[in-house]
């Protein structure tokens, strides 16, 4: 018979309750992956790579961490504007003990904050006189800030013939010896960031505006944004387009199937910055003296004539002339077209350090494809 309590058709009332309590555990567990896919999907992207553990171990072991509001009241509500790139504007300001500081302000992207993961990455733990140091990070929300020691020379660029104007008379101030030591310079930080730090890093953005300058012009490679970290038992790395600065990308990294990325992509980098300023430094502009002749071609071509012939081995008594010359053929033999043929910073270095007539001409280069146009 049926009832209210058991209508007719139904099964017992324990399997009800059964039921009953079935319905509530897929509840229970549907809530449960609603609330576990919330909770990431509201994570920062950094905070759900990879690099999690690794950048948190970094915050908590080195750098300090500041909020926005802290950032604002260090740079005075960013009054002072110091630069702006591609990744950001950096700001003049100071901590709370009087030293002055950089602070680099990135702006918003479509990356997920890649620019951010590779800057700390590849900074952070980073020791070299000549890698700039990063002091303190911010990250709030969708805004992200770094802190860095200040440079009061400003970068490289700012002593070009296409520098800032207010800087044009102060370019002069870079003799031949002068830029001598800043190449050195930057050779001894590309070279710890390859192979003595404890991560290798394959920087892929070397010019002139990322090199930046202390009271005393000591060069201190900056802007980590588009650096590569490399596991320690590998050279190669995987770039998803290019990366860097047209002028400056070496073949590979502009055109993928030339060739694998390593650090020998940033030794072209290298090579084409130093041809860079030395012609920056004699104010040869491309374009009136080369024509549309790819300028490190004219420069091959007119060697003797833009340096003067040779005497002999560099040292503090001799012309500038021949610092020219050994600064153009180490720059020559780092922009060789195939990698195998560009030596290692290492290498680099150990040319500073021979006499110019223990050097030898590189093979002529050519325009690798024109991708490269003469600097202007």
């Amino acid at each position: 018979m049926c009832s209210f309590f058991m209508p007719c058709g139904s099964n017992s009332f324990s399997d009800i309750i059964a039921s009953t309590s079935s319905l509530l555990g897929i509840s229970v567990l549907v809530l449960a992956v609603f609330l576990v896919y919330k909770k990431h999907k509201c994570l920062l992207p950094w905070q759900r790579s990879t690099t999690a553990p690794r950048l948190h171990s970094l915050l908590r072991s080195q750098l300090k961490s500041y909020t926005y509001s802290e950032v604002r009241k260090m740079t005075k509500s960013f009054t002072h504007t110091l630069g702006k790139g591609g990744y950001g504007t950096v700001y003049k300001g100071s901590l709370s003990d009087g030293s002055t500081i950089a602070v680099k302000i990135l702006e918003d992207s479509n990356n997920d904050g890649e620019d951010f993961i590779n800057e700390v990455s590849s900074i952070g733990r980073t020791s070299h006189i000549n890698v700039v140091t990063l002091l303190g990070l911010c990250q709030h929300g969708s805004k992200r800030a770094l802190i860095y020691e200040y440079m009061p020379n400003g970068s490289l660029d700012k002593f070009t013939v296409g520098g800032n104007d207010t800087m044009q008379q102060e370019k002069f101030l870079i003799s031949w010896e002068k830029l001598y030591d800043i190449l050195v310079g930057v050779a001894q930080g590309l070279d710890y960031l390859h192979h003595w730090c404890n991560h290798r890093v394959v920087y892929l953005d070397i010019k002139p505006q990322n090199i930046l300058l202390d009271q005393d012009f000591c060069p201190k490679i900056s802007d980590f944004g588009l650096a590569k970290l490399c596991k320690p038992k590998e050279s190669k790395i995987s770039i998803g387009c290019a990366r860097g600065t047209i002028g400056y990308m070496a073949p590979e990294v502009f055109w993928g199937h030339r060739g694998a990325v390593t650090t020998k992509s940033d030794v072209y980098s290298y090579g084409m910055l130093i041809l860079h300023m030395v012609g920056e430094r004699e104010n040869i502009n491309a374009s009136t003296e080369s024509g549309s002749k790819y300028f490190p071609e004219w420069l091959y071509d007119n060697l003797n004539q833009f340096c003067g012939v040779p005497s002999g081995g560099i040292d503090g008594s001799n012309s500038t002339s021949e610092v020219a010359h050994k600064l153009v053929i180490i720059g020559f033999w780092c922009i060789q077209s195939a990698p195998m043929d560009r030596p290692s910073m290492s290498e680099v270095i150990d040319m500073f350090d021979r006499s110019l007539t223990e050097l030898q001409l590189p093979p002529r280069i050519s325009c690798c494809g024109n991708y490269n146009e003469s600097f202007g």
